[in-house]
């Protein structure tokens, strides 16, 4: 064994590592892992944050409390190695890896439950008992106990009513030390006595904590709350003996095989503000790894298209924001002229529907777009789509899948037809299409780019069959 690999197995045994769950979404995973981050920089410890599962706004949360860079843990899209990489690369760097869980614990294949176990990731269960009592007991006896091997950490209670409350919640437990404490129901600084949420949501999730003028403000009052509970009581050197990481047995996993990077030279630009915010800092890394110099603008701010070789619209929010993006008439044009060059665009979601010509929104007004894309949108008060998803490359040949998820509110019209079609990992029906209309690519599809570098070599060359 090398000293490095000494000093890194050191580091990684006393690093710490929880992962975040609950019986269900909307418990309060994210506000509890995001003030656990704050609670422990306030101490002077570095922090890293992972979020199981695709998702792209919780991560903002997380990367305000925690001053780093937030990535996802998924099994099926990341895949194991990716995710023993990124954990083995934190537990060098971090004192604390927090691990915010997906739904329910044990919900969905594979679970957040089911990472835990690979990893022997203690789990701290966030329950939401506004309405409760002594079923708390029951809820977190099944959580302990439904799967035995799963590291049990305890329970944090959320919007509790009342010491007494707390109370009843507590002794109604086994008597094993689960109780980690409650946490009441938070109102905003600014709130003024209303109801608003503590962390406000609209249809695709939470909204954006560069969105929020106090979020910082809210992540530390709600790190206040916390050291009035046991958990956030609990003496350094007792989360150390509780709750350390195992050694990693592999190292981090390698830079990109030695060879000419596939996009080296090559700028790429991406669109980045609250139109075009659905971006996974993974995917920016791979296309840098890849070579490419990632240049960002805005337009919702005005910004011109920068000189490149290709470009991304990620996904967003376009339909909040139409007027303000039809108005950059400048940026319309150049994205017009670069697609008229035959220069590559990757255009997903948000991005693809800001290309369409129009969007009818949920009230039944229509709102113009740039018309790139011959297609209309329609806004929904459902989802239209959920789930993982994976892009086969058309051609028969051995390169690997593209994998992703697909999550919104919208369906598209297009009067194209779909030059192909990404499926669920079971390959049932459900899903999305993938248009090409000259250099542009686009689909409602949120490609994971590490899970086939050579895909997003080839779209961002423009080399698509």
């Amino acid at each position: 064994m090398t000293a490095m690999q000494a000093q890194a197995g050191q580091q990684s045994e006393r690093c710490v590592v929880l992962m975040v769950a609950a019986t269900a979404s909307g418990q309060g995973k994210t506000l509890v892992t995001a003030a656990l981050a704050r609670w422990h920089v306030r101490q002077g410890r570095r922090v890293r944050i992972f979020k199981c599962g695709p998702d792209f706004l919780d991560p903002r949360w997380h990367a305000l409390a925690s001053g780093a860079v937030v990535h996802n843990l998924d099994l099926w899209m990341t895949g194991e190695a990716d995710i023993q990489a990124r954990l083995a690369q934190a537990a060098q760097e971090a004192d604390v890896i927090l691990i915010e869980g997906v739904m329910g614990l044990f919900d969905g294949s594979p679970s957040a439950a089911d990472l835990a176990l690979r990893w022997n990731i203690p789990v701290l269960a966030v329950l939401q008992v506004g309405a409760m009592a002594q079923t708390c007991a029951a809820v977190v006896y099944g959580l302990k106990h439904y799967q035995p091997d799963l590291r049990f950490a305890g329970v944090l209670c959320n919007h509790v009513a009342s010491a007494k409350h707390a109370s009843l919640l507590q002794h109604s437990l086994e008597p094993t030390g689960d109780w980690l404490g409650a946490l009441p129901k938070l109102q905003a600084p600014d709130s003024q006595g209303s109801a608003a949420a503590y962390l406000p949501s609209r249809h695709l999730g939470l909204v954006a904590a560069a969105e929020i003028p106090d979020a910082m403000a809210r992540l530390d009052q709600a790190a206040d709350a916390l050291t009035q509970t046991p958990l956030g009581q609990m003496p350094w050197s007792e989360w150390q003996s509780r709750w350390s990481l195992d050694a990693m047995p592999h190292p981090p996993k390698p830079p990109m095989a030695e060879r000419a990077p596939a996009l080296q030279g090559k700028t790429i630009a991406i669109a980045h503000d609250a139109a075009f915010a659905f971006v996974y800092s993974a995917n920016v890394q791979l296309l840098q790894d890849l070579g490419a110099c990632c240049v960002f603008f805005s337009p919702l701010a005005g910004d011109d298209l920068p000189a490149c070789d290709a470009l991304w619209l990620p996904g967003g929010y376009p339909e909040l924001h139409a007027p303000a993006l039809r108005r950059n008439t400048q940026l319309q044009a150049s994205i017009r002229t670069h697609w008229q060059q035959h220069k590559p665009i990757w255009a997903e979601c948000g991005g693809m529907l800001a290309l369409a010509e129009s969007v009818r929104l949920r009230d039944g007004s229509v709102e113009a777009l740039w018309g790139l894309l011959p297609a209309q949108a329609t806004m929904q008060a459902r989802l239209a789509g959920l789930g993982h998803q994976q892009l086969d490359w058309p051609a028969n040949t051995e390169l690997p899948s593209l994998r992703g998820h697909t999550f919104h509110y919208s369906t598209l019209d297009c009067s194209l037809p779909a030059w192909t079609h990404t499926h669920r990992p079971d390959a049932s029906a459900g899903g999305e299409a993938v248009y090409r209309h000259g250099s542009l690519t686009a689909s409602y599809f949120h490609a994971w780019f590490a899970s086939s570098p050579e895909w997003m070599a080839r779209l961002f060359l423009g080399a698509l069959p």
